[in-house]
């Protein structure tokens, strides 16, 4: 794995939403900074733990100039019943050949109750305008994710 650092250049992408329609990281810069966080699947504990708090947060984040886009590797059908039921704010993207995740680093070896498998590892970047990771977050926990974040803001 070879994850982007602060200074670096996002990679473009265009991914479906949770309403199957195109979204680019040009569009989305177009208007504000953007935070990407690739989490690993939707509507699992740790995940939706994640979003509420994101989802929660949007006013903070606003006042910051900084717009939410999560990615996994979910079908866009499954991005709009994890929208609806937890009634987020925010745009979820389908990145179902990783390949966006790979772009940026974040797809790799995990393993998990002593089992190893590819997957995305749950890591955020904060992306200014003119398309530069101005910080990456991969040190914080599903529940204080929004925490870190905000903190870096304010700084």
């Amino acid at each position: 794995m070879n994850t982007l650092k602060a200074g670096d250049k996002a990679p473009e992408f265009e991914l479906h939403d949770a309403n199957n329609e195109l979204v680019s990281l040009k569009d989305l810069l177009a208007r504000q900074r953007v935070l990407v966080y690739f989490y690993p699947k939707a509507m699992t504990p740790g995940c939706t733990v994640q979003a509420q708090q994101l989802r929660d947060s949007q006013k903070e984040l606003a006042a910051h100039n900084v717009t939410v886009v999560g990615i996994s590797p979910d079908a866009p059908k499954r991005l709009a019943k994890f929208t609806e039921r937890d009634a987020l704010n925010f745009t979820l993207l389908s990145d179902e050949d990783h390949k966006v995740a790979d772009d940026f680093g974040v797809w790799g070896n995990k393993k998990f109750m002593g089992k190893e498998y590819d997957g995305i590892h749950r890591i955020s970047f904060l992306i200014e305008t003119d398309g530069t990771v101005s910080h990456v977050f991969d040190k914080f926990k599903t529940k204080n994710h929004h925490e870190v974040v905000l903190d870096v803001l304010a700084s």
